[in-house]
């Protein structure tokens, strides 16, 4: 990877974006607490683990690999657990709570009674365990790569595994090809009774509530929040599948036995696509996601303000002091 001189500054701006871009979205849901909800703690989490993943972008870009691997505890280091395991445990764990976060909205808008009955008693701490399940899952589908290399004669090697492919195989299948055949399925449910919700709410006697407001006019900005949230979501979605199928489609096409090798620049540019998916969020949430937007317009009139005022003070101080 050192000597693809092009993908090593690519993922080194990839690794920048992510660590500023995750870090914002982080600040501004703690900063506001109209954010700190269900959804957005999802959103959250996410954006702490893309942070990590994209700090690990950065470091593998710009740290050198010694050449010959020395044959001691730092040359295990980069061949069983620096090169092929570390990086992509925080990318699977990515995945799976963008799984979590998915199943949540659809359980919400598709099944919202059960999403009451589910998360009626102890909802953090629910939420809590889908997180921690996340970081599992994420662990021990990549915990086998620990194994596939080895240190020989200062180089890292296959390490000769029988039944590797299978496995390799069942993981693609397990952190890749399930988790986007359910969140295409919930996907396409949420949208289908979105329709139905936007049907349903339609010019009707308006039955008006305590401070002025009616029910279609709750009903509609409810439909408007939800809209707004499922088209940020379904955008998130797909650029997912976009930044990760090269890089599936390769390693599953590889342990099926086909001529493609783990060692050649289309591999690398692959994981650089996967790498991508770690920055491009907080630009979508900028662009798409209208209660980011406000947050982020607050957080900058707040430190206006406090700009404003203590330019005056200081004004005012110097007035005084004359």
């Amino acid at each position: 990877m050192e000597e693809i001189l092009p993908l090593r500054i690519y993922q080194t701006i990839v690794g920048i974006l992510g660590i500023l871009g995750n870090a914002l979205v982080c600040f501004v849901i703690l900063k506001i607490p109209a954010m700190q909800t269900r959804i957005n703690s999802f959103i959250f989490h996410q954006a702490v683990i893309d942070f990590l993943s994209s700090m690990m972008i950065f470091l593998k870009s710009e740290i050198k690999v010694p050449d010959p691997i020395p044959s001691n505890a730092l040359g295990w280091f980069i061949c069983q657990v620096w090169t092929p395991f570390i990086l992509f445990f925080f990318f699977v764990t990515s995945t799976f709570n963008l799984l979590a976060l998915t199943m949540e909205r659809y359980l919400a808008i598709v099944h919202p009674f059960k999403h009451q009955a589910v998360l009626a008693a102890w909802p953090r701490l629910k939420v809590g365990v889908a997180m921690t399940v996340c970081w599992a899952l994420g662990f021990g589908l990549n915990i086998y790569a620990v194994v596939l290399f080895r240190e020989e004669n200062g180089q890292c090697v296959p390490n000769p595994i029988h039944g590797s492919n299978i496995l390799g195989v069942i993981v693609a299948f397990l952190e890749y090809i399930l988790p986007v055949g359910v969140m295409f399925f919930a996907y396409i449910r949420i949208g289908v009774e979105m329709k139905r919700g936007a049907a349903r709410v339609g010019p009707a006697p308006a039955a008006h509530l305590p401070g002025g407001a009616n029910a279609p006019d709750m009903a509609k900005s409810l439909l408007r929040a939800r809209r707004n949230t499922f088209k940020m979501l379904l955008i998130v979605f797909i650029t997912f599948v976009i930044c990760w199928t090269p890089n599936q489609v390769i390693y599953l096409m590889f342990n099926l036995g086909f001529r493609f090798t783990l060692k050649e620049w289309y591999y690398y540019l692959s994981i650089a696509m996967v790498g991508t998916n770690s920055c491009v969020n907080p630009f979508i949430y900028a662009l798409k996601y209208r209660q980011f937007r406000k947050g982020l317009r607050r957080i900058f009139s707040r430190a206006r303000e406090q700009t404003e005022n203590f330019g005056t003070e200081q004004s005012l101080s110097y007035n005084v002091s004359n």
